[in-house]
């Protein structure tokens, strides 16, 4: 089985839809930012699963959540940050 990372984001108009998302996507995926999710190491039967969840909670015509699947061995990694063990500090 092979396993892949997705970046999940959405933007729903409805509060009451928005919580019920909320709590699906913190059961399955770490917050990232606000509306963005990252979905490590996840079969595809799970991504379809999740995506059938969300569809019943959605309303296709106001809410748009978009799954895009990582490809880790061909993609970009940005990082930057400052050394913990040696902070500089003014």
């Amino acid at each position: 089985m092979k396993l892949h990372d997705y970046i999940i984001c959405y933007d729903i108009s409805d509060k009451k839809r928005l919580v019920k998302i909320l709590k699906l996507l913190e059961k399955t995926a770490a917050r990232i930012q606000y509306s963005i999710y990252f979905y490590p190491k996840v079969a595809k039967e799970c991504i379809d699963d999740l995506v059938e969840k969300l569809n019943k909670l959605i309303n296709q015509e106001e809410d748009d959540i978009r799954i895009y699947k990582i490809d880790v061995k061909n993609s970009i990694h940005l990082k930057s940050g400052i050394d913990l063990q040696n902070p500089f500090v003014i």
